[in-house]
């Protein structure tokens, strides 16, 4: 019996997953058997130390990359044989994406970058979705800035035009990596709770890349990677609870020579959600 991600409750989910980089004695193992679901309506935080795959599962989550092996959907469309124009309309019209390096077009002002999606998929934004556009633009303090190009804006401006199109079109689900990385303490705060907003509010799905406690207990699910393993699944923890948890996975891991385990380890890579799949919920 097949079960879809959308029964599952799954905005994205992963069955599986390798990646691997190189070959022989020197092969990379990037990520290694991950299953794992983002749910639907979540804001869910990805952690790990530098090299532990967080970046490289959000990319093949995002279609973004290819696995090794594996399997990953977004929602109920299997995204691993598609081509790159399947991929790249998929992207455009389901997907949002903050990257560190912002990714912001030069030639285009603060309003464009913001729009470009809309201008890919040809066509313009409706009442409503203008709206939006709107409101994000004064919360993220950008009207000043719309007639500006990239070139003219701090990392902090720019980040925020980042965010800005990534939320535009409403998209089903939102990867950020490291969003708040650039940004003073307040507008990283601000953010962050633009952020929350979008998936309590509003029912999008977040899936963010950080190495920050502060800004991962603004997430409502925090997954934990070591050396391509998810190594533990905790919920509604706190700033503090998150630094106490990474410094003692960091200690482990430095005395055992290996990846950090917890006392989530093992239910985090084996909690079965479907009979022909392993998917931690």
């Amino acid at each position: 019996m097949h079960i879809t991600s959308t029964e599952l409750g799954f905005a994205a989910r992963v069955e599986r997953l390798t990646k691997h980089y190189g070959t022989g004695e020197g092969t990379v193992r990037a990520l290694d058997g991950v299953s794992v679901g983002i749910r639907a309506g979540e804001f869910t935080a990805i952690m790990g130390p530098s090299g532990s795959g967080k970046s490289t599962l959000m990319h093949i989550m995002a279609g973004l990359d290819a696995p090794t092996s594996g399997r990953a959907w977004l929602g109920d469309t299997d995204i691993t044989d598609l081509s790159d124009g399947e991929l790249t309309v998929l992207r455009r019209r389901r997907v949002g994406f903050v990257f560190q390096s912002f990714n912001l077009i030069p030639t285009l002002d603060v309003e464009g970058n913001i729009l470009l999606p809309f201008e890919l998929d040809g066509r313009r934004p409706a009442g409503m979705e203008r709206a939006r556009i709107d409101r994000l633009i004064d919360a993220l303090g950008l009207r000043p800035r719309l007639r500006h190009r990239p070139h003219q804006l701090s990392g902090g401006q720019q980040q925020r035009v980042a965010i800005a199109r990534a939320l535009a079109g409403a998209p089903d689900l939102v990867f950020a990596d490291e969003p708040t990385g650039n940004l003073d303490s307040r507008t990283g705060r601000e953010v962050l709770q633009l952020l929350q907003e979008a998936s309590r509010e509003h029912g999008q799905s977040i899936a963010m890349v950080t190495h920050d406690p502060i800004a991962a207990a603004f997430a409502d699910r925090v997954l934990y990677l070591g050396d391509g393993r998810i190594v533990a699944d905790h919920r509604g923890a706190s700033a503090e609870e998150i630094s106490a948890y990474m410094l003692a996975a960091e200690l482990d891991g430095a005395r055992a020579g290996t990846a950090p385990t917890g006392p989530d380890a093992a239910g985090a890579a084996g909690a079965a959600a479907t009979p022909d799949a392993q998917v931690r919920a």
